[in-house]
């Protein structure tokens, strides 16, 4: 039984923003600092530095806009230490509205398309009422989505080439039918209450890492297959099993599915991922559709 994944590369959008002064060279000038109120962006929007929306503050970002991350100027990257990140990052106190369109995604990137993951910070939810994210792509990140304390929405969108994608702990987060490709880790998470469902999650270093104290959580549903070091992974505070049925794992032999976890079965102080019953063959998203030019075929033979 094989799994095949096809994936094009998304295509870089280029515009205008509409929300914040143009440099005399006609290029977008670059933010950073604070913002507040009501804003919206759209075209190519450049971060240099860290960018905090405040608390009460509102930010949309249209369908098509690519948010670009500089690397930071002297004395414009002003929080490193954890739970930030060095390099230009998005810190969001308010609500974040970002939904694009399967043929005009929102795009999250380092201003070097080639440079590697970790070229910057991420964007960081603090204690945020609402942050949605549809039809995204995220990538070249140390943690694409990192949050405490929010509840957040990531759907139908592509994560990939990040040392972390979402990493959180007590958020209440949805994630659903997204692509998770090509991570050092694709979710990492503890105390928080998240719904997993419907993804692909393949060619990471580790597919899932729940380091402490797992909740009130749901993981079911999703294709976790070919990751290069673990499909899931234990920390060493997970004393209790995790239950994680009604996932696909590339395979119907069990001892495989147990060689790809790091659990118990590993380390005895460890509790058990519990993944049976499981499905035989990949799961449908339901018709999802990725960000445009970006498919998966998964071809079972």
């Amino acid at each position: 039984m094989r799994m095949t994944v096809k994936l094009a590369s998304l295509g870089l959008l280029l515009g205008f923003l509409a929300s914040c002064a143009i440099s005399p060279q006609g290029r977008a000038a670059p933010l950073s600092g604070v913002a507040s109120g009501e804003t919206r962006w759209q075209g190519t929007v450049f971060i240099d530095g860290d960018l905090v929306l405040e608390e009460e503050a509102r930010l949309v970002i249209a369908p098509g806009t690519e948010v670009v991350f500089l690397p930071p100027a002297d004395g414009k990257d002003l929080f490193t230490e954890r739970p930030n990140f060095p390099g230009s990052e998005l810190i969001i106190r308010g609500t974040l509205i970002a939904e694009g369109t399967a043929e005009k995604p929102i795009s999250f990137r380092f201003v070097d398309p080639e440079a590697p993951a970790g070229s910057w910070g991420g964007i960081n939810l603090k204690e945020s009422p609402e942050v949605r994210f549809r039809f995204v792509r995220i990538t070249q990140a140390n943690s694409a989505i990192h949050s405490h304390g929010s509840i957040v929405r990531l759907e139908q969108s592509l994560i990939e080439n990040n040392l972390f994608g979402p990493r959180f702990n007590t958020t209440e987060f949805t994630i659903r039918n997204n692509l998770f490709r090509d991570n050092g880790t694709a979710i990492r998470f503890h105390l928080g209450t998240p719904l997993i469902t419907g993804n692909m999650i393949t060619g990471n270093d580790k597919g899932i890492f729940i380091t402490s104290d797992p909740g009130d959580y749901r993981i079911e549903g999703n294709n976790i297959v070919g990751n290069r070091r673990y499909a899931v992974a234990l920390g060493e505070e997970v004393a209790d099993d995790v239950q994680m049925a009604n996932n696909y794992w590339g395979t119907d032999d069990t001892v495989a599915i147990e060689a790809s976890l790091f659990d118990g079965r590993k380390d005895d102080y460890l509790g058990k991922v519990i993944f049976s019953p499981f499905a035989d063959k990949p799961i449908s998203s339901g018709g999802a559709k990725l960000p445009a030019a970006t498919s998966t075929n998964l071809n079972d033979s």
